[in-house]
């Protein structure tokens, strides 16, 4: 039985182009689905917000003490769920005027941007992290695969050639 994930996902704001929203979902799936750990409590559900630099700003300054706008936060949820209840793994947010940015200024789809940054927030929520450089060459592989079986999109870490 393939792990079980609810991806609800909020859009804020009228300029998310049509169609972020279930790729928000899509990818959110294939990352946990990839990384699920079999012992994991299922169904296991998830918030996204796509939204805005301004909003994701005060967020980040609010629980990171950093003020200013920045692509994906995410919030991992310790909490356990009561009997019955739906799993909670955590929250994310992205900012769209970030996202779009990075992917002009990197030469990047946009749409393969946002998929990079809904798989890498997942595998956040799901416990990995990249402060070290070996989590970090743990967590960009992972990512690296899931991008590539699941949505054909090439390592977003090649560093480009002149």
């Amino acid at each position: 039985m393939s792990a079980e994930i609810s991806v609800d996902v909020a859009v804020e704001g009228p300029d998310w182009p049509e169609g972020s929203e279930e790729l928000a979902v899509r990818a959110a799936q294939a990352a946990y689905r990839d990384q699920a750990d079999p012992k994991a409590p299922t169904p296991i559900g998830v918030a996204i917000l796509l939204s805005d630099d301004a909003t994701v700003q005060a967020m980040n300054k609010e629980f990171r003490a950093q003020d200013k706008p920045t692509n994906v936060l995410s919030f991992p949820n310790d909490d356990s769920p009561l009997p019955g209840e739906v799993a909670h793994l955590g929250d994310m947010a992205l900012a769209l005027e970030t996202l779009q940015r990075e992917a002009r200024s990197q030469e990047k789809n946009v749409n393969d941007h946002l998929t990079h940054l809904v798989v890498h927030a997942m595998l956040h929520l799901m416990g990995m992290d990249h402060e070290a450089d070996h989590e970090a060459e743990v967590m960009e592989a992972c990512e690296i695969a899931i991008l590539k079986t699941h949505f054909g999109i090439e390592n977003p870490y090649r560093e480009e050639t002149a």
